[in-house]
């Protein structure tokens, strides 16, 4: 039986596979590491640092909590992120993941303006084609 197991002294290669699906399922840039042990930083489907940490990684460690931000420093300096402690039972970080902020970055108006349009577009569709629902 294979399991993942997550501590606060996970080392990178045992919390590559949940960032690495963090990664595919975001297709973003994702950070993470535990709370003892520095972690990895996965970009456009490679793993490109196993010893890694960040500012905003450790921030969140010690603040424990989510940070949005923009980095005054870092490998992401300038650049919109996210950071989220992965807690145990008791609250307690253990982990940290952060990945790249793209919603920061969108008009969400103007992306979601469209959307009753939309909506009436595919019913409209499915009216013409005799689909139910």
């Amino acid at each position: 039986m294979s399991a993942l197991c997550l501590s606060a002294d996970s080392k990178s290669e045992e919390i590559l596979p949940f960032a690495k699906m963090v990664h595919e399922l975001l297709s973003l840039p994702v950070t993470m590491r535990s709370k003892n042990k520095k972690g990895v930083r996965l970009e456009k489907g490679k793993v490109v640092d196993m010893d890694y940490t960040g500012p905003v990684l450790e921030e969140a460690l010690r603040k424990n909590c989510v940070i949005h931000t923009i980095p005054d420093r870092g490998t992401y300096k300038g650049i919109p992120v996210v950071v989220a402690p992965l807690q145990d039972s008791e609250g307690n970080p253990i982990a940290v993941v952060g990945v790249v902020d793209v919603v920061c970055t969108i008009d969400l108006a103007s992306v979601f303006g469209n959307y009753p349009q939309i909506v009436r577009q595919v019913e409209k569709r499915k009216d013409s084609l005799g689909q139910k629902g």
